[in-house]
């Protein structure tokens, strides 16, 4: 049995229908601090917080769990700079109260939710594993100490790990059951396409004169229904007795934002108000992914490889559960 941790989050819940579609029994655990139980698609859900041993505890003695899907994390890079020790608690406090729990159970497999932030600036694109780690935000940090702490342990112990960097994580479940719901929301599509449906809004674009062809950031964008296919992919390579690692997880190309715009008024068929910031800081001008990694030994190719794909999901999802 699989325990999927963050189970009612954007990924986790989507992870969760992937594993159950391949024959996985699943136990999904959260907080529901940032999650939606509606959002989970298996019977068995236990409340709980990673920061809480007893509750740990108790869900490692009530299933028989052999390996874990860790995706309890707090993201918003800003959040993280304003209260650092939110993110160092959440990320790895309780990521450490997890593999502590984990290792006396005698668990020893874990596919980890990580991130392109270990990366901080980049100095080559596109970014491969062994890209210098020098994360620019605490969010990104926190990533990092976890991922440190899980490759000790594998060295020390007997844990087998592997950490899926993602880039973009975009779009919504094809089929539209699941999709993306933050409060407040901090990724690009959604909240273009919030803007698509209230005329009254505007997309702010931060920073116009970076080195890139149209002055915007340029990002990598990956469907999550193939992030949800790598973490299944992930879990199968280590129940093989594979030794795990780190992949990057990507299209392995890059859109502007000015690009993104386009292409989210396009799908919607509407126009989209723009309004110019200044640069975020922090903010590089480039990211994109070279997950060639990943599709040689995860055997994982994306499935969804256009962004005007990703935005028709993501817009879809919002048209029948957010309609105006």
């Amino acid at each position: 049995m699989v325990l999927v941790t963050g189970a009612a989050g954007y990924i986790g819940s989507h992870c969760i229908k992937a594993l159950l579609a391949r024959g996985y029994e699943v136990v999904a655990f959260d907080n529901l601090s940032r999650g939606h139980r509606d959002a989970v698609t298996t019977d068995c859900f236990f409340l709980g917080d990673l920061l809480d041993r007893v509750a740990l505890r108790r869900v490692f003695e009530a299933f028989p769990i052999d390996s874990v899907v860790h995706l309890a994390g707090l993201i918003c890079v800003g959040e993280s700079m304003d209260e650092p020790m939110l993110y160092y608690r959440n990320n790895v406090v309780g990521t450490i109260n997890l593999l502590s729990e984990m290792l006396e159970r005698g668990v020893t497999r874990l596919v980890f939710s990580s991130s392109a932030a270990v990366y901080g600036d980049p100095t080559e694109i596109p970014m491969r594993e062994s890209h210098p780690k020098s994360p620019t935000s605490v969010y990104g940090r926190t990533k990092l100490i976890a991922e440190q702490v899980m490759e000790d342990l594998a060295r020390c112990q007997k844990l087998r790990y592997t950490a899926l960097r993602y880039f973009n994580a975009a779009g919504c479940d094809v089929d539209g059951q699941l999709g993306e719901q933050h409060a407040p929301e901090t990724h690009l599509i959604p909240i273009i396409l919030a803007a698509a449906q209230h005329p009254d809004r505007a997309v702010t674009v931060f920073g116009t004169d970076y080195p890139t062809p149209d002055g915007t950031c340029i990002r990598d964008y990956v469907h999550v229904d193939d992030l949800a296919r790598a973490h299944v992919a992930a879990l199968q390579l280590l129940a093989d007795g594979h030794a795990g690692g780190a992949y990057n997880l990507g299209l392995m190309q890059g859109f502007s934002v000015r690009e993104v715009v386009d292409v989210c008024g396009r799908v919607a068929g509407r126009s989209i108000s723009v309004v110019e910031g200044p640069r975020r800081a922090g903010d590089p001008p480039v990211l994109v992914a070279d997950s060639t990694r990943a599709r040689a030994e995860l055997h994982w190719r994306p499935q969804v490889t256009w962004l005007e794909e990703i935005v028709r999901s993501a817009w879809e999802w919002s048209q029948l559960h957010n309609p105006q």
